[in-house]
């Protein structure tokens, strides 16, 4: 099979040649159909200081599994994170980590859709939103960003703000429901919100923080870090709020199949529609990286194999 990997920090990415794997103890081995490529990838490439393996969300079919498996078979399609090598033909899913795709759906919504999605959901509900209240998502162009504008929507937001890295941008974000859209360097990013979740951190979290009203929570559910003032918690009584997709998947599988199982209710019936920004071949990860680096992707990355 073909499988993407690198051998420095930084790369290049390159295709070679390897061993189909075989499924371990409670393991499914998927014949990946499409497979997300996410921001959180692209900075183990750049940041981690050995080589690792790219791994991620994919979707596709079960081909074979493993000793103890009992909630799939082969033939099963399925979506879900995976922690090995993902860049590939064939990828070992966990069992707890795998998702039914619904009949009727494709391998590129579900991918697009369930895993990112789960983040947005995830995020938005450790903010725990009334209805009314105003939402910032940054990142909002984003694979994730894209979907929380419009979960924020569904859950009833009075406003939602949505923050871009380039205003060029702004169209594609209001189109998914934002009131109104600010670029990261400006100014002032208008009246003050309820809630913000943030997918970038660093040196955003302090633009973000200062655009909640009094006793408004922000999210953290960034790869990228950054630190925040006590004192500018204190004088608005604000909450920060970290939030992890793994936590939820392995600790809380009951509220992870609630969470998935919403995220089909909303996208068949029209409230929530993935996006996605492009699609490229194995042979071209290298690319698609680079749409993520250069941030200029508008929704989802995916790789077809």
């Amino acid at each position: 099979m073909r499988r993407v990997r690198y051998e420095s920090r930084g790369g290049p990415l390159f295709v070679e040649e390897a061993p189909v794997p075989e499924p371990g103890p409670g393991e499914l081995l998927v014949r990946a159909e499409a497979i997300g490529v996410t921001l959180p990838v692209v900075r183990k490439v750049t940041q981690a200081a050995e080589p690792v393996p790219l791994g991620g969300e994919i979707a596709g079919e079960v081909t074979a599994v493993g000793e103890g498996v009992t909630r799939f078979g082969t033939g099963d399609r399925v979506t879900g994170l995976c922690f090995g090598h993902g860049y590939a033909d064939f990828a070992l899913l966990h069992e707890a980590m795998a998702s039914p795709v619904p009949a009727g759906a494709g391998a590129v919504d579900a991918v697009a859709l369930v895993r990112s999605g789960l983040v947005a959901l995830g995020a938005l509900e450790a903010a725990r939103p009334e209805p009314g209240e105003a939402a910032l998502v940054t990142a909002a162009a984003s694979g994730v960003g894209h979907l929380a504008v419009q979960l924020a929507r569904t859950r009833g937001a009075g406003r939602v703000v949505g923050a871009v890295s380039d205003p060029a941008k702004a169209g594609f974000v209001r189109g998914l429901g934002a009131d109104h859209v600010v670029a990261y360097g400006d100014d002032s990013w208008g009246a003050p919100v309820d809630y913000a979740l943030d997918a970038v951190g660093g040196e955003l979290l302090t633009p973000a923080l200062a655009a909640l009203a009094p006793e408004g929570r922000l999210v953290a559910y960034s790869s990228g870090g950054g630190t925040i003032q006590a004192y500018d918690l204190l004088v608005g009584a604000k909450s920060v709020i970290g939030f992890q997709m793994a936590r939820v998947a392995r600790g809380k599988p009951e509220l992870y199949e609630l969470w998935r199982g919403e995220l089909w209710r909303l996208f068949a019936a029209g409230e929530i529609e993935p996006v996605v920004h492009g699609r490229f071949a194995l042979e071209d990860a290298v690319k698609a990286h680079g749409e993520i680096e250069a941030r200029s992707n508008l929704g989802k990355v995916v790789l077809i194999p």
